[in-house]
């Protein structure tokens, strides 16, 4: 097959996501990173490594022949399975911020969850498009999945990483859907589900905090509800234009995790509504490009991994916006290209290789 360039409006969203996430890292850091570290570029410097290769993964994954994935899906399944089992287990998985969710290798962390929202996509393009497990058949199909989708869903929720375990979840059945699953079984499993996540909350006390936080955040405006209202108040503060970049009073710690989770409430509180939109707009756009390189993908396979990978990346900036402006209640997620955080971005990178490659290989118009 006759490789053809890659998708370059994908490349220049990215760019811009990336660019723009850079600039808001340093500039919501840069006071945390002067007070611990002496040095206001400490994020800065490590966010740039982080681009770097993630870039490289980029670049690697575009030039590798995504059909390969068939081949190695099953041991991707199995060794993520493996990580996602050992970050669990006490002395191996690393404990930070009261979440055991990350692997330790001296001064490098690995959070096996990143690896599991691609081998998802991988995994599951391979197995739906396969005709060995058709989603259709209720048996031989789609509860295998389910079942597969769920314990995934389990381990990430025991570390405990509720966010990331809704953006799994969320992937498989837009991927069940679109292989052809039936709606009936999709809903009744959703109905199902739901009474499991309502426990989930209840059990746990701090996520009822949030929860009861989101529904009225001003009644614990000291407590649970804190994160919540300091997001509100910088967003609000930022006006139509915004304070202007590097002058956000809320990063001297008066708003919580400043350029990770909540960096989108540090930059629409710089740059407004505006910079806000304008953010909205290049998710909105990449959804676009995604969608349009599975649509001309040359086979099942590309055609529903690219709608997977397009699907993880909006799905977490969806649901990293929405508890940002208190459209739901806190979890961690990271927005995608602009929040800090290493296994995040390059995960996420590769990913768009993927997409890439796909783009090389699409269908050409008789």
């Amino acid at each position: 097959m006759r490789l053809e360039a890659v998708d370059q409006r994908l490349v220049v969203l990215v760019l811009a996501l990336l660019g723009i996430g850079v600039v808001m890292v340093f500039s919501a850091s840069s006071v945390t990173a002067y007070v611990n570290f002496n040095t206001p570029y400490y994020f800065l410097i490590r966010q740039l490594i982080w681009a770097l290769l993630g870039g490289a993964a980029a670049w690697f994954f575009s030039r590798f022949d995504y059909h390969q994935f068939r081949r190695h899906s099953k041991a991707l399944a199995i060794l993520t399975l493996i990580l996602l089992g050992a970050v669990l287990v006490p002395h191996v998985g690393r404990v930070i911020a009261g979440g055991r969710r990350w692997l330790g290798f001296g001064p490098l962390e690995f959070q096996p969850s990143e690896l599991a929202k691609l081998a998802l996509a991988i995994v599951f393009a391979d197995t739906l498009t396969s005709g060995r497990f058709p989603p259709k058949d209720l048996k031989k199909g789609y509860l295998p999945h389910i079942a597969a989708v769920g314990l995934v869903f389990f381990l990430v929720l025991k570390e405990p990483d509720l966010g990331t375990a809704l953006c799994l979840g969320g992937t498989a059945f837009i991927m069940l859907y679109l292989a052809g699953a039936r709606a009936s079984a999709l809903i009744g499993t959703l109905l199902l589900a739901i009474p499991a996540l309502i426990y989930e909350v209840i059990h746990k006390a701090y996520r009822l905090q949030r929860l009861l936080a989101f529904l009225n955040p001003a009644k614990t405006a000291l407590g649970s509800g804190y994160h919540t209202l300091q997001a509100l108040f910088a967003l609000g503060a930022g006006g139509f234009f915004g304070v202007g970049l590097g002058r956000s009073a809320f990063k001297f710690f008066y708003l919580p995790e400043q350029y990770t989770d909540s960096i989108f409430a540090i930059l629409g509180n710089e740059l407004g509504f505006v910079g806000g939109a304008a953010v909205l707009v290049l998710f909105v756009l990449l959804l676009w490009r995604g969608f349009k390189i599975a649509a001309e993908a040359p086979d099942a396979f590309g055609r529903l991994l690219a709608a997977g990978l397009t699907s993880m990346i909006l799905l977490q900036a969806l649901l990293n916006i929405a508890v940002v402006t208190d459209s739901l209640p806190v979890t961690g997620v990271p927005l995608p290209f602009i929040s800090y955080g290493g296994s995040s971005l390059v995960f996420t990178l590769a990913g768009i290789g993927i997409l890439l490659n796909i783009s090389r290989q699409r269908r050409q118009p008789s």
